[in-house]
């Protein structure tokens, strides 16, 4: 299967303070397709993830190294700027974090900041999003209730349809079925699939069986590194490298 990339990276090292918590990643990430982050605890997932749209930054002790391409630019370009790079992502968290304000408001906001001005225009804004997210029909009756009031699946979708609202690129997600039950899973894990054929998609995942659900491409990380990447039914089913094989089979974790 051939892939066309989106996201381009090359030699991203991440330090933390002493601890080189990403090293030497030299990845291609492919363009309208989910791509599945996988790999134990502490190896580096959530830190290549926010790397992808410079969440690391503000931390204190950081300091990344290398290029990250979108689209052929790098965003790490001391000529980029932050909030022209984030607007090509929009971001799953694995709480959902939903603003101080109504249904409404959430989903105008980026589209506020953005210039948009039109009553009318933003009402359309809003529906269009909460539709692609599978959640109009459920709040258009309630729109100017808080966002709170929500169940925390459908808080979740709505920070999809935020998300979605500024128009990005790509859609980040940092294990963003996590805090939700099964059919909360399960309807995230489908607007994501659906959303593929407009979207380049990256997710963390911990859950083996979710990467099998949702990934075309996976990549695998163990202890900062880059261990093996590919198609995701190349890699889940056939592994090339040892310790894929040992954490696809549970004997690392």
């Amino acid at each position: 299967m051939q892939f066309q990339s989106h996201i381009s990276i090359k030699d991203l090292n991440v330090y933390y303070g002493s601890q080189h918590a990403l090293k030497n990643i030299t990845l291609e990430i492919p363009d309208k397709n989910i791509t599945a982050i996988i790999g134990p605890s502490g190896c580096g997932k959530t830190t290549l993830l926010k790397s992808l749209n410079r969440l690391l930054e503000p931390l204190d002790g950081v300091k990344v190294t290398g290029k990250v391409c979108v689209g052929g630019e790098n965003i790490y370009d001391p000529k980029v700027e932050v909030t022209h790079v984030r607007k090509k992502m929009g971001l799953l968290s694995q709480k959902p974090q939903v603003l101080p304000m109504s249904i409404f408001d959430n989903v105008a906001f980026g589209p506020r900041i953005h210039g948009m001005k039109n009553k009318r225009k933003l009402s359309q804004t809003v529906e269009h999003y909460l539709k692609v997210a599978s959640l109009w029909e459920e709040v258009k009756d309630r729109l100017h209730y808080p966002a709170s009031r929500l169940s925390v699946g459908q808080q979740q979708r709505l920070c999809l349809a935020r998300g979605l609202a500024v128009g990005p690129e790509i859609i980040l997600g940092d294990e963003p079925t996590s805090a939700l039950d099964p059919q909360s899973s399960q309807n995230v894990e489908r607007r994501l699939i659906e959303l593929k054929s407009e979207y380049t998609v990256v997710v963390v995942t911990h859950i083996l069986r979710q990467a099998k659900r949702i990934a075309d491409y996976i990549v695998f990380l163990y202890l900062g590194e880059l261990v093996e990447c590919g198609p995701a039914e190349e890699v889940l089913s056939n592994p090339k490298n040892q310790r894929t094989k040992a954490y696809l089979t549970g004997e690392i974790s």
